[in-house]
Protein backbone atom coordinates (compact mmCIF):
# COMPACT_ATOMS: atom_id res chain seq x y z
CA UNK A 1 0.00 0.00 0.00
CA UNK A 2 1.33 3.48 -1.01
CA UNK A 3 1.96 6.43 1.04
CA UNK A 4 -0.77 9.05 0.90
CA UNK A 5 0.82 12.23 0.91
CA UNK A 6 -2.31 14.68 2.27
CA UNK A 7 -1.33 18.52 1.21
CA UNK A 8 1.40 21.12 1.83
CA UNK A 9 1.98 24.67 0.55
CA UNK A 10 5.31 26.27 2.90
CA UNK A 11 7.67 29.03 1.47
CA UNK A 12 10.79 28.13 2.49
CA UNK A 13 14.12 30.41 2.71
CA UNK A 14 16.98 29.60 0.55
CA UNK A 15 20.27 30.76 0.24
CA UNK A 16 20.85 29.02 -3.12
CA UNK A 17 17.97 27.82 -4.88
CA UNK A 18 19.57 26.13 -7.68
CA UNK A 19 21.10 24.46 -5.00
CA UNK A 20 18.07 23.95 -2.43
CA UNK A 21 16.04 22.47 -5.78
CA UNK A 22 18.47 19.97 -6.61
CA UNK A 23 19.01 18.53 -3.03
CA UNK A 24 14.95 18.56 -3.14
CA UNK A 25 14.66 16.15 -6.19
CA UNK A 26 17.44 14.27 -5.42
CA UNK A 27 16.98 13.80 -1.24
CA UNK A 28 13.04 14.26 -1.30
CA UNK A 29 11.56 13.13 -4.49
CA UNK A 30 10.41 16.80 -5.51
CA UNK A 31 10.16 18.18 -8.91
CA UNK A 32 10.55 21.86 -9.90
CA UNK A 33 7.40 23.53 -11.59
CA UNK A 34 8.66 27.17 -11.60
CA UNK A 35 11.86 28.75 -11.44
CA UNK A 36 13.66 31.97 -11.29
CA UNK A 37 16.60 33.56 -9.56
CA UNK A 38 14.81 34.10 -6.55
CA UNK A 39 11.85 32.10 -6.71
CA UNK A 40 10.98 28.37 -7.04
CA UNK A 41 7.75 26.20 -6.70
CA UNK A 42 8.70 22.29 -6.36
CA UNK A 43 5.69 19.43 -6.40
CA UNK A 44 5.46 15.90 -4.92
CA UNK A 45 1.98 14.40 -6.50
CA UNK A 46 -0.79 17.01 -4.68
CA UNK A 47 2.47 18.80 -1.99
CA UNK A 48 3.47 21.63 -3.11
CA UNK A 49 7.00 23.78 -1.59
CA UNK A 50 8.31 27.33 -2.97
CA UNK A 51 11.31 28.39 -1.98
CA UNK A 52 12.33 32.05 -1.66
CA UNK A 53 15.52 33.59 -1.81
CA UNK A 54 17.12 35.15 0.50
CA UNK A 55 20.61 37.05 0.92
CA UNK A 56 21.20 36.16 4.42
CA UNK A 57 21.84 40.11 5.62
CA UNK A 58 20.24 41.94 8.30
CA UNK A 59 17.99 43.49 5.56
CA UNK A 60 17.19 40.20 4.13
CA UNK A 61 17.40 37.59 6.75
CA UNK A 62 17.42 33.81 5.56
CA UNK A 63 15.75 32.95 8.80
CA UNK A 64 16.51 29.18 8.84
CA UNK A 65 14.81 26.94 11.34
CA UNK A 66 11.29 26.68 10.20
CA UNK A 67 8.98 23.85 10.67
CA UNK A 68 6.97 21.98 8.73
CA UNK A 69 5.48 18.92 9.07
CA UNK A 70 3.89 17.21 6.35
CA UNK A 71 0.97 14.51 7.25
CA UNK A 72 0.45 11.37 5.50
CA UNK A 73 -1.16 7.99 5.47
CA UNK A 74 0.81 4.40 5.62
CA UNK A 75 4.53 5.98 6.81
CA UNK A 76 6.12 2.96 6.28
CA UNK A 77 6.81 3.07 2.62
CA UNK A 78 7.84 6.80 2.38
CA UNK A 79 10.23 5.93 5.34
CA UNK A 80 11.48 3.14 3.55
CA UNK A 81 12.12 5.41 0.16
CA UNK A 82 13.60 8.10 2.24
CA UNK A 83 16.17 5.70 3.65
CA UNK A 84 17.20 4.22 0.44
CA UNK A 85 17.68 8.00 -1.05
CA UNK A 86 20.16 8.71 2.06
CA UNK A 87 17.92 11.26 3.63
CA UNK A 88 17.42 9.52 7.09
CA UNK A 89 19.29 6.73 8.95
CA UNK A 90 16.98 3.65 9.83
CA UNK A 91 16.82 5.26 13.38
CA UNK A 92 15.19 8.39 13.04
CA UNK A 93 11.71 6.46 12.81
CA UNK A 94 10.07 7.44 16.06
CA UNK A 95 7.11 5.12 16.19
CA UNK A 96 4.02 5.68 19.37
CA UNK A 97 4.98 9.21 20.20
CA UNK A 98 3.68 10.09 23.50
CA UNK A 99 1.26 12.74 21.12
CA UNK A 100 -0.31 9.56 19.39
CA UNK A 101 1.82 9.29 15.98
CA UNK A 102 4.48 7.57 14.21
CA UNK A 103 7.16 9.96 12.41
CA UNK A 104 11.11 11.03 11.52
CA UNK A 105 12.15 13.96 11.04
CA UNK A 106 15.35 15.93 8.54
CA UNK A 107 17.31 18.98 7.75
CA UNK A 108 17.28 20.66 4.51
CA UNK A 109 20.23 22.41 3.86
CA UNK A 110 18.97 25.65 5.39
CA UNK A 111 18.21 24.15 8.72
CA UNK A 112 14.41 24.04 7.90
CA UNK A 113 12.90 21.14 9.85
CA UNK A 114 11.24 18.60 7.65
CA UNK A 115 8.76 15.97 9.53
CA UNK A 116 6.60 13.40 7.68
CA UNK A 117 4.04 12.26 10.75
CA UNK A 118 1.05 9.86 10.46
CA UNK A 119 -1.38 10.16 13.21
CA UNK A 120 -2.18 6.92 15.09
Amino acid sequence: METKLLEISPVMPSQNIDRDIEWYEKYVGFQVTHKDKMYAVLRRKNLFIHLQWHADTKEDPLLGGSVIKIFVKNLEPIFKEFVERGTIKPEKLRLNTDWKTNEFGFYDLNNNSIFIVEDI
